[in-house]
């Protein structure tokens, strides 16, 4: 796991070596260069060194230079494309670097290398003879690539924040990303929060040619649902043995390491199913699992996680989270963000992760499993939501959201009075917005209180809704295109960018297994009833961990993986930072800080969204009194 940076033009040492160096927690164990000038090419490349230590360095090149790679992720499979390429003739020069297989997999197959790749990666080939570049960025954006074009720069890099320290590249705030921020809570891919800048959407590849600056873009893969509706229930127990086989084969593949490995342990169904399935492949007494839990009561997770782990017989460790806690990590964790995201458990995910880094350099997680296998609160609240729409009429509907917004105020996890506001927002809105507006940090009505000039709802949420469209246009039903608005979009660019962050600001891998290839192409033709069925959710992924794990794990509902940020956010930052953001409205944001610190609103995702936000702008030359300081951010 690493970090990689680069840029076409003019030769700048300086501005490489800090571009570089400015990742140097994504890879702490070494650093390289590579330097074209004839070609106006220039590479940086932070190592993590968890494959080959000894023959993985990088930018790496083949034997007669005319290739170049710089690369961040893991090839899972990358021995069986090893042998089949020494099959086809080609030599190779390190003992099992997955890196190299790159360099002789784009001289064998060209474009076509990404979709024989199982694993997560950005990498980017410097092709010296053909004159250009090859980007690519895995299935589903595990890896960062945030990329610039201005015309004159052609820049790419793990962190967008890396962009700042090359001295021909400004970076202006971008009004229509900004926007979209606070209405899904993160930035749907290719969305940047600065002009001229993009992210290369996951499943994608680009040829960028070095004569004339020309772009071509290219999607290999992209995740879409293909039920095959000749599967009934008649195929529970083949169809669960065959989920329980990919699973395992799974687990195998992300075993494989050079250094320390552990787990991340909720006590849940999808880690849980992890530990089950690696436990059966190593030995339990050699597996190290970590948990993170909280002062509150009702978030809190760590007596299961530990019940699990005993199950197995394994070696377990737990930390907490206090406030004191929250205070001290809140500015670390966001500044490591890079880019703003509104998911507030970044915070146990970056304190899990810096716990873990203590003992192991990577770490097996169970994301991916609640977006395949329908695991979220509103999958469970669709059938209800349906039957409410046709037939409680629009002035009923406004008359129960304004009791809603009466009800007493909680700050326990999912409580009932948080959960009635949610469901009846995303319900003042078409079907095709509930699971945005129920995700959400702030509803389109809101939203548009907070901006002098507010984009329309359909703008805010275009991607949702062509992808809505998408499914509707394949016949998906409405579970369906709810699946595939939480894994195309939800799962992308604000999960796996949140624990992408948390492990690499620590210098931990976290590698996922649901996302497996084989593991997706399977769910991806698992019709609707496999997933969610008479109201209960991963109906298929509990009947293949039966035997396997406890029974009371199995039946266990979601918890998840929430902080008590309502709490925090009245006493924590003590100084609310309010720097002024170009086209909001900054009394509305200090009205809304106030409502929440006296109790009469619930404003904690916005607020959350607003600290991450003024976090990230201040390292672009925006005055610290932007961010909030850590020294004014203390326990009441």
């Amino acid at each position: 796991m690493c970090g990689i940076v680069g840029f076409t033009g003019r030769r700048n040492l300086d501005a490489l070596a800090a571009m570089t160096r400015h990742m140097a927690h994504r890879g702490p164990d070494a650093e390289g260069f590579y330097e074209n000038g004839e070609a106006g090419v220039h590479f940086g490349h932070r190592r993590l060194a968890v494959i080959d230590l000894l023959h993985g360095a990088q930018p790496m090149h083949n034997d007669d230079s005319s290739l170049v790679v710089t690369f961040n992720g893991e090839i899972y499979n990358h021995r069986e494309l090893r042998q089949e390429l020494v099959g086809l003739g080609h030599k190779f020069r390190s003992d099992h670097s997955d890196t190299e297989v790159l360099i002789h997999g784009y001289r064998q197959w060209g474009s076509e290398l990404p979709g024989r790749l199982n694993g997560m990666f950005a990498f980017a080939i410097h092709d010296v003879a053909r004159a250009q570049l090859f980007l690519a960025r895995d299935r589903f954006g595990e890896k960062p690539l945030f990329i610039y074009d201005d015309g004159k720069t052609f820049a790419f890099a793990s962190e967008l924040s890396a962009f700042r320290l090359h001295p021909e590249i400004a970076l202006e705030l971008d009004d229509v990303a900004l926007q979209k921020f606070f209405a899904y809570g993160y930035l749907p891919s290719r969305n940047a929060l600065y002009r001229q800048c993009s992210k290369l959407p996951a499943g994608s590849f680009l040829f960028y040619d070095l004569t004339n600056g020309a772009r071509r873009e290219s999607c290999y893969w992209r995740f879409r649902l293909q039920p095959d509706y000749s599967l009934t229930a008649a195929d529970d127990a083949r169809l669960a043995e065959e989920l329980r086989a990919l699973l395992r084969q799974a687990v195998g593949r992300r075993l494989i390491s050079d250094v320390p490995l552990g787990l991340f342990l909720s006590g849940g169904i999808d880690s849980s199913s992890i530990l089950a399935l690696a436990a059966a492949q190593r030995d339990p007494g050699s597996i190290e699992t970590f948990a993170v839990g909280f002062d509150e009561p009702s978030y809190d997770e760590t007596e299961y996680a530990r019940r699990v782990a005993e199950h197995f017989g394994c070696k377990h460790r737990a930390e907490r989270l206090s406030m004191t806690g929250a205070r001290q990590l809140a500015i670390p964790a966001l500044a490591h963000l890079d880019e703003p995201m509104g998911d507030a458990s970044l915070l146990p995910t970056y304190l899990l992760s810096r716990f873990t880094r203590g003992y192991v350099t990577v770490a097996l997680t169970g994301d991916g499993g609640d977006e395949l296998f329908a695991g979220y609160d509103p999958f469970a609240a669709l059938a209800a939501a349906r039957l409410y729409s046709r037939v409680v009429p629009q002035p009923l509907h406004k008359l129960l959201r304004a009791a809603a917004e009466r009800l007493p105020r909680s700050t326990a996890n999912m409580s009932f009075d948080f959960k009635a506001r949610r469901t009846l927002t995303g319900l003042s809105y078409p079907a095709a917005l509930w699971s945005p507006c129920w995700m959400s940090p702030v509803e389109p009505a809101r939203l548009a209180q907070f901006f002098a000039d507010p984009l329309p709802a359909e703008e805010l949420y275009s991607e949702a809704l062509v992808l809505w469209q998408d499914g509707a246009d394949r016949g998906l039903n409405v579970v369906d295109r709810t699946l595939e608005f939480f894994t195309e979009l939800y799962l992308k660019d604000d999960i796996l960018v949140k624990v992408d962050r948390a492990g690499m600001a620590n210098g931990l891998e976290a590698r996922s297994v649901f996302i497996d290839n084989d593991v997706v192409d399977f769910c991806a033709r698992l019709p609707h009833y496999f997933k969610l069925r008479n109201g209960r959710r991963k109906y298929l992924l509990r009947k293949a961990m039966e035997g396997l794990l406890p029974a009371e794990v199995v039946r266990r509902r979601k918890k998840g993986f929430g902080i008590p940020l309502g709490a925090w956010l009245q006493r924590v930052p003590e100084h609310v930072p309010l720097s002024p953001v170009p086209g909001m409205r900054m009394d509305q944001v200090a009205a809304a800080w106030d409502g929440h610190r006296t109790g009469t609103r619930d404003e904690r995702l916005f607020l959350w969204c607003w600290l991450a936000l003024q976090t990230a702008r201040a390292p672009f030359g925006t005055p610290a009194a932007a961010a909030p300081r850590a020294e004014s951010v203390r326990a009441a």
